[in-house]
């Protein structure tokens, strides 16, 4: 793999889909943070520059890596992917979650004061990911279904930037709330005296940030741009 320190996360990510895992053992931002470049990425992370070009030196060309390259895909594929995937993961895991979370704050609470603004915090991201993920099954992906059909959701070139931006704003919100629970929870890393139940939530949550984390990825850095893309060569009407 060819680095140079200009590069950001961004399109590393979308080259070489294999580098996520990298990215996400390290901290290091590759979805709403993605535009930072890599080096200023490892700064903020705290991250050796060395250690990191050793690991993604590591990774396999893209043609060898395990998955879909979603960059290469159709708008209409994408959406669907999203939904079918990182939607149902979200809606599948946030109930089994808050279900520890009630059992351990009920149990470990008085001991880990840090639980309850942990719940009260994935409480809140929650409701709004509900919001969030109805606003763009019944609005935006349909709107760009009809892109990807050559029909422009308006008369005018530019409009569908409006929610675009909207959803990008509210992926920033949904990464600082995980940033601020992750530092809650010491990076998930359980006291000595959790139960399994505890540990179990801390794992969870932890699976629920790195999913997030690559459904962030598939739209802010692959999904949008190519909406936008779409929508900016379809003439006016």
């Amino acid at each position: 793999m060819t680095l140079n320190q200009t590069q950001t996360t961004r399109e590393i990510a979308i080259q070489y889909p294999g580098t996520v895992p990298v990215f996400e053992s390290l901290g290091i931002d590759y979805c709403c943070g993605g535009t930072r470049t890599l080096v200023e990425a490892c700064q903020r992370a705290n991250v050796d520059w060395e250690h990191l070009v050793q690991l993604l030196d590591a990774v396999d060309a893209p043609s060898e890596l395990a998955g879909t390259d979603w960059s290469a895909q159709p708008l209409d594929a994408l959406t669907r992917h999203i939904v079918d995937t990182h939607h149902a993961q979200v809606r599948e895991s946030t109930p089994r979650v808050q279900h520890w979370l009630e059992k351990v704050v009920a149990k470990h609470g008085a001991a880990h004061p840090e639980l309850r603004d942990v719940q009260r915090l994935f409480g809140t991201l929650s409701e709004e990911l509900a919001v969030h993920m109805q606003k763009e099954e019944r609005l935006l992906f349909p709107a760009f279904d009809r892109l990807a059909k050559g029909v422009r959701p308006g008369n005018v070139a530019g409009i569908i930037g409006v929610p675009i931006r909207q959803m990008m704003t509210e992926h920033d919100d949904a990464g600082e709330a995980f940033a601020k629970i992750r530092a809650l929870t010491g990076n998930y890393q359980p006291p000595a005296d959790a139960c399994p139940t505890y540990r179990a939530l801390y794992h969870g949550l932890a699976e629920f940030e790195r999913d997030l984390h690559q459904h962030v990825h598939l739209e802010n850095n692959i999904l949008f741009p190519k909406a936008l893309e779409h929508d900016r060569q379809l003439p006016d009407v």
